[in-house]
């Protein structure tokens, strides 16, 4: 198998610029223009609803909206309404799945085990939850999963938050799970003992190798358009 490419965004990348993104990569990797390709990266505020997004899940009327900075965007991908903002990563796998490597049930499994593998890296007890896509932990959620396929190429992915202010999640009903608690790595290590972002990012790039079996070459952001050659 070729080398698949690793790309850390250092600026948060507003979620439109995010998908645009996303479409582009899509339809390089469907013509083996370029290799597999994995993105993590913060966005600005924003919430989204996904193609199962109920807008009744959106607690906040468009003038809060506007006060706190959050944008509203509908997304594509699968599940419901979510937040994204500083201080969440969020993984972004543009892979092409052969037949006979996951179906989308496999796929969900590799990208929770992603998120339980990173949270157990820094000693977080962390579980799945029958039925309901993403990672938990005692203390609540703290990865949301959804996706899109593309004739069998991926795009969107998983949120995991490390150190994100939680109060913007008082903005939605989570993935549309009406009493779910929302958790995040400094709230279950406290402030002091949270791991820098940087240090997740590392611990996702661990877990994404080992995951999807895949060798990971690691790409700036200028590079993501060039072809599987300049791999």
């Amino acid at each position: 198998m070729s080398p698949s490419r690793f790309c850390i965004f250092e600026e948060p990348l507003p979620y439109p610029e995010a998908v645009s993104l996303q479409g582009e990569l899509v339809s390089a990797r469907l013509a083996d223009q370029i290799p597999d390709t994995f993105l993590l990266l913060q966005h600005p505020p924003v919430i989204t609803l996904g193609r199962r997004g109920r807008k009744n899940f959106l607690l906040a009327d468009d003038e809060t909206l506007r006060k706190q900075g959050v944008e509203v965007h509908i997304s594509t991908r699968g599940g419901d309404v979510t937040y994204h903002g500083p201080g969440q990563w969020v993984l972004y796998p543009i892979l092409k799945l052969g037949s006979n490597e996951m179906g989308a049930h496999g796929y969900l499994h590799a990208l929770e085990s992603v998120a339980l593998q990173t949270a157990g890296d820094f000693g977080i007890e962390a579980f799945r939850k029958e039925g309901k896509a993403g990672a938990w932990c005692e203390q609540g959620k703290f990865s949301a999963i959804g996706f899109k396929f593309t004739r069998w190429v991926t795009s969107h992915g998983l949120s995991l938050n490390v150190k994100p202010n939680l109060g913007f999640f008082d903005l939605i009903v989570g993935c549309g799970l009406v009493g779910e608690q929302v958790s995040s790595f400094e709230k279950v290590l406290g402030e002091q003992n949270c791991p820098e972002m940087d240090a997740v990012a590392e611990a996702m790039r661990k877990a994404v190798g080992e995951v999807f079996q895949r060798e990971l070459i690691d790409i700036a952001p200028r590079m993501l358009g060039k072809p599987v050659s300049s791999v």
